[in-house]
């Protein structure tokens, strides 16, 4: 039997400490079945998700449509907002540079989150005076989180299916604590503030923004350059411009960020090195333990190697830069990933020229990986 506060009294501490471990948005929820996880069913059904086959198994959809498959115990959950850097606006991008989102600018958010939450759990059962049974994640549960926080009161979900709060805008992580205690809940917050709106589907890169507030992951470019593991579809590889690793577009353009959110973040999460902004044709010839040097601790982690590097090179061809030739050449010739050699003979067709075009039929001659071979053919159909 677990020994309580007095709900509100509880409430009331568990909140002051959530702020004082640095999260601006908290708020307490019912375990009670996600008020959209229709919406959810209907996603998976047309088949939205893309790749991402641990969606739709049936455990995960049992634990998204009732939390208490999670942790059969829990009687509240606590929903909490940490912010992250804005980017700030749209516009140009230095040339031969590549675009990181800005989440992934510092630390792993899996990694810092994870510490302040066990953080948060160890006062709660401090305060109660015995364990708690409790379960928490960051964007690594099967658990609708958006629709969790709209639940709880953080504010609500935008037309490009960011959770906006008021006044405060959309770049926040969040974070969820499924608890065995009964706390003070918070009222859902109801407004729709995105009104008729609709900067985000209209500045959508790729249009996977789609009206009824979800997306089609396949097109998203957040999808396509961390989750999706194999070639990016050539129809879409021009519409990612130098996106590297993420995209912050649908967010740029709202303009609940553009008038409220702060351009700093949490700490932990400022940008390091060059980061926000690498230098593509550098970015391409790193080797594996220089990648893994220089993204340990970092979400780009996420994308690997060489699927970082094979969206490098979509960048590279998007910006046509002749310098970049014999960067990709390099690549086309001596990466070891045929994902690789397949994205750099995709970039030299675009960039063109007779230099382009003799190293990749030299490369063609000795090219045994089949992927790569149609890659290279379909090069010399570009310009």
């Amino acid at each position: 039997m677990v020994a309580e506060s007095p709900p509100q009294s509880l409430t009331k501490a568990i909140k002051s400490q959530a702020h004082t471990l640095g999260f601006q948005l908290v708020g307490i929820t019912t375990p009670d079945p996600p008020p959209h996880f229709a919406v959810y069913e209907r996603w998976l059904e047309a088949g939205r998700h893309g790749e991402m086959a641990y969606l739709a198994s049936e455990r995960a959809r049992q634990r998204r449509a009732d939390p208490r498959h999670i942790l059969p115990e829990c009687r509240s959950i606590l929903v909490l907002g940490i912010r992250y850097p804005a980017p700030g606006e749209t516009g140009g991008h230095p040339a031969g540079k590549g675009r990181v989102a800005s989440y992934a600018w510092g630390d792993d958010y899996h990694d810092v989150l994870a510490d302040r939450l066990r953080q948060l759990v160890a006062f709660i059962e401090a305060r109660v005076g015995s364990p708690v049974p409790n379960r928490w994640y960051t964007d690594t549960g099967p658990i609708l989180e958006r629709d969790l926080a709209q639940r709880a009161g953080l504010g609500w979900i935008g037309k490009n299916t960011c959770l906006i709060a008021p006044n405060l805008g959309s770049y926040f992580f969040l974070a969820e604590v499924l608890l065995g205690i009964d706390l003070e809940r918070d009222p859902p917050f109801l407004p729709d503030y995105c009104g008729s709106c609709t900067r985000c589907l209209e500045a959508c890169p790729t249009a996977c923004i789609l009206p009824d507030r979800t997306l089609d992951a396949s097109r998203c470019i957040s999808y396509l350059t961390i989750e999706l593991k194999g070639a990016i579809p050539p129809d879409l590889r021009q519409s990612m411009e130098a996106w590297v690793f993420g995209c912050d577009v649908c967010q740029q353009v709202c303009p609940w960020n553009r008038r409220f959110a702060a351009p700093e973040g949490d700490a932990a999460f400022a940008s390091r090195r060059d980061v926000p902004a690498p230098d593509l044709v550098a970015e391409l010839a790193l080797a594996p333990k220089d990648f893994n040097y220089k993204f340990k601790g970092s979400p780009v982690q996420r994308a690997r190697r060489r699927g970082y590097l094979r969206n490098v090179a979509v960048a590279l061809g998007n910006q046509r830069n002749p310098a970049a030739i014999p960067r990709l050449v390099d690549a086309l010739l001596g990466e070891p990933e045929p994902l690789v050699r397949q994205h750099a003979a995709w970039a030299l067709g675009q960039i063109g020229g007779e230099t382009a075009r003799r190293e990749l039929q030299l490369a063609l001659r000795t090219e045994m990986d089949e992927s790569v071979r149609a890659e290279i053919r379909q090069a010399f159909k570009a310009k």
